[in-house]
């Protein structure tokens, strides 16, 4: 019979405290170390997930190789728990300390944006305060530095992060918990973009809000490995009891960029986008003549440049060199990819055309960018997305279509999409065609929700009330609708 936990305290109590070895323990919190927080940061560490490593190799729950040094005994590895980093649902951290044979700490390093560092103060040394390994956490990310200098070169990144960019990433499932979390879906993400966005904040850097590492709750890393999938499930399904529909978080896709006010599927209608508060940007992609996938919604340039020519049957080159002097040049898919990724903005990509050489082309410049997991492909046409979903099984998938009597289920199910969007702005209220059973049909597949390109306020109201995930707009600042 299940157990309704009505709170995170209540859940928290699930973790089993069970010490198998007792000196393990002991010695993992006697080395553990403080950490220096943020005045205004919202959440503090709730578990360590401990190792105590006595010979070179993997580690256990980071992908990286422990070596330890010649007059090392030990490492301890902290694999540090929150729910919460301020833009995703699941959040990890880690410390290791290197002990010799009288537990002298002759060595430290952290955890950074997926990556690790030594942590070596400006005197060459490990950063101690009070006897105690001592680490900054960066406001609402929680990378950890060893001195404060590395915190202030990333603020306006920091700031964009625990501001506007607040639960952008949804449930975050890490290589570490792939085909354990099984959480990361459409209506989760929105859930979780609402709940972090209430919480955004400034960072002060301010570092005087000191913790303890040892007083979280220490349990062996098998534990909590074990019981990271039930938190996050947990949480999923608190937010969908106490989040209704009408308070949820559409995301705002800017239609070709902020495109009433600059040229389409440009750098400066994207960096408008940005501005105007959107969270991703919806572009078009297209092929030239020698493979190279582009960012165009029009077969040809004349509606845009004004001059002749298919875009299939020229180079980038040539494409380049047929651009105006006047207009902004046709951007390539990676430079698109690399400018939103400066921009902390979302890809969501309508496939016009593409080759096989172009969709490697696609799916390496993300990989690479790091923003495959900030991209939803769509497409009009059910077999790219098909094609799609079989050779990137990872990649989040879209279908589009503009009939109001098509089986939006049936047509996701066909081509394992993850969103179903109708392109519906011809009617003069499509949100009423939005009704109560076809959402319910679609929610029960848990299928997203992306609406059509949208500037009638009234209709966006009405879109959001019914918690859609996502909206498109010409004028994306017409999607930020301020909260009660």
């Amino acid at each position: 019979m299940a157990v309704n936990y009505a709170t995170p305290d209540a859940h928290f109590e699930t973790l089993d405290r069970a010490i198998p070895e007792q000196a393990d323990y002991d010695l993992a919190v006697r080395h553990a170390p403080r950490l220096r927080f943020d005045v205004r940061e919202p959440f503090l560490p709730l578990a360590v997930g401990y190792t105590v490593i006595r010979a070179s190799g993997k580690s256990p729950s980071f992908p990286r190789d422990i070596i330890l040094p010649p007059n090392a005994l030990c490492a301890v590895e902290y694999a540090i728990w929150w729910d919460w980093d301020i833009q995703h649902l699941y959040e990890l951290e880690h410390i290791w300390v290197y002990l010799d044979a009288s537990e002298n700490v002759i060595a430290a390093e952290a955890s950074w944006h997926g990556d690790w560092h030594p942590m070596v103060d400006a005197n060459g040394g490990v950063p101690f305060e009070g006897g105690q390994v001592t680490l900054y956490s960066e406001p609402g990310k929680h990378a950890f530095a060893p001195v404060i200098e590395w915190l202030h070169e990333r603020q306006a990144k920091t700031k964009r992060s625990c501001g506007p960019r607040s639960g952008s990433m949804g449930v975050l499932v890490t290589p570490l918990f792939a085909g354990r979390i099984l959480d990361r879906l459409p209506v989760n993400n929105n859930l979780v973009h609402a709940y972090l966005e209430r919480l955004a904040f400034m960072p002060s850097y301010d570092f005087a809000q000191q913790f303890d590492l040892a007083t979280a709750v220490f349990v062996p890393w098998s534990t909590l490995f074990a019981w990271i999938p039930e938190r996050i499930h947990w949480w999923t399904e608190h937010l969908r009891a106490t989040l209704p529909p009408n308070q949820r978080r559409p995301l705002r896709i800017a239609h070709r960029g902020a495109s009433a006010y600059a040229q389409e599927g440009s750098t400066a209608s994207v960096e408008k986008a940005s501005d105007l508060g959107a969270d991703m940007v919806e572009v078009d992609i297209r092929v030239t003549a020698d493979n190279v996938p582009v960012i165009a919604h029009d077969a040809d340039l004349m509606r845009v440049f004004g001059v002749p020519g298919l875009i299939s049957d020229l180079t980038l080159a040539e494409l380049r060199a047929a651009t105006p002097p006047d207009r902004q040049p046709v951007l390539t898919f990676e430079e698109m990819a690399k400018l939103c990724s400066d921009l902390q903005l979302g890809l969501y990509l309508d496939i016009k055309e593409i080759t096989p050489g172009a969709m490697v082309t696609v799916l390496t410049v993300l990989r690479e960018t790091g923003m495959l997991r900030y991209a939803i492909f769509g497409s009009f046409r059910p077999d790219l997305v098909a094609e799609i979903k079989a050779n990137a099984p990872e990649a989040v998938t879209s279908i589009l279509f503009s009939s109001a009597n098509v089986e939006p289920v049936l047509l996701a199910r066909s081509v394992k999409a993850d969103y179903v969007h109708p392109c519906w702005e011809r009617f003069e209220s499509p949100s009423a065609l939005l009704t109560e059973a076809w959402i319910n049909s679609v929610r029960a597949e848990e299928l997203g929700i992306v609406c059509w390109h949208e500037e009638r306020p009234h209709e966006i109201a009405a879109l959001t009330a019914l918690g859609v995930d996502g909206i498109c707009s010409d004028q994306p600042e017409l999607l930020v609708i301020p909260r009660p």
